[in-house]
């Protein structure tokens, strides 16, 4: 049986065999791994504060971070995403869903019309243009925060700007030109997120030498790459891709380490919402996985993390402005 330190778990009063007792609910851990510790240092911590993102500029505005990170709510116009396919795969569940989300106090919505879960076919850019340019066009009617098109085709890109949308988030990580060229025509805010592989493959034995600094220097490239083409850096928000090409212990070392990413200047993103490292943490694959994504949540937003992108926004937002004003976030925006 081990027994682990608080000093080991910044915010865990005492961790003893494979339970955990942290702010009142009770963890289990698994045995087949151990997480590296989150210890940011002080000199760690300054180093971050003097080098985080303090903004991103999008199409028609700046969105400017204090300590809590902003909430991406998620609109999956998909019949197959892996946490809620179906569920709003029309037109109106879609928009009544979005102006949910909106009205629970979400800072920006995401739109995306293909799901990229392991194994996932890909679809026709015909089809992901039907599902998401509606849904885009009728939200930037109703509602006053950004709207962020979800998508690796240059077309639906291109429409839903047209249509209204502030932010392109691209999973493929801005590697095609013509992508980078709509978005610096449009002057739009990009989200360049690290993938291994496709959806198709990136689950098939990913690998790396060390996952936190190879990401760290594929992200600093594509941050220069994109520079380089013409986006400005202050519009670029980047993505270590939790699921997307990583196993098990890659995604909680990363998520253990998201501080680091605050280092490259830019904004740092997080879409860690009901993702399958919860359930296989929590030792159930079926579990309600909501606590799980409020618990890592806390855990990025210590770490200085900008905007987290997920499922339920009031749960999230309730949960952030409680650690907030008890001193979870002392010092972040400093």
């Amino acid at each position: 049986m081990s027994v682990y330190t608080p000093e080991q778990f910044p915010g865990t009063l005492m961790c003893i065999g494979f339970r955990a007792w942290d702010f009142g609910l009770n963890i289990t851990l698994s045995c087949h791994y151990r997480t590296p510790s989150f210890n940011m240092g002080e000199m760690d911590r300054r180093t971050n504060s003097a080098c985080r993102a303090t903004s991103w500029r999008i199409r028609s505005c700046t969105l400017r971070f204090a300590s809590r990170p902003l909430l991406m709510g998620i609109v999956n116009v998909t019949p197959d995403s892996f946490s809620d396919g179906g569920r709003h795969s029309d037109l109106r569940s879609a928009v009544e869903h979005g102006l949910r989300l909106a009205d629970e106090g979400a800072d920006l919505l995401d739109i995306g019309g293909e799901s990229t879960r392991p194994y996932a076919r890909p679809v026709h850019t015909d089809e992901e243009l039907k599902r998401v340019v509606p849904v885009v066009t009728e939200l930037c009617k109703k509602i006053s925060i950004p709207v962020s098109i979800d998508t690796s085709k240059v077309e639906v890109a291109r429409r839903a700007l047209e249509a209204g949308a502030e932010i392109v988030n691209d999973v493929t990580g801005f590697r095609c030109r013509h992508m980078i060229k709509i978005a610096r025509d449009f002057h739009a805010g990009v989200c360049v997120m690290h993938m291994q592989g496709t959806p198709q493959t990136m689950q098939d034995e990913p690998t790396y030498d060390d996952v936190v600094d190879d990401i760290y220097e594929l992200l600093a490239s594509r941050r220069d790459a994109l520079n380089k083409a013409g986006i400005q850096r202050e519009s670029i928000c980047l993505d270590p891709g939790i699921g997307f090409g990583k196993t098990h212990a890659h995604n909680l070392g990363l998520l253990a380490n998201s501080w680091r990413f605050c280092q490259l200047g830019c904004p740092i993103l997080v879409g860690h919402s009901r993702k399958g490292f919860i359930g296989k943490t929590l030792g159930d694959k079926k579990a309600d996985r909501t606590a799980g994504t409020i618990g890592t949540s806390l855990a990025l937003a210590r770490q200085g993390v900008h905007v987290l992108r997920v499922h339920d926004v009031k749960p999230i937002r309730d949960a952030l402005l409680m650690f907030e004003v008890t001193g979870g976030l002392t010092g972040l925006d400093d």
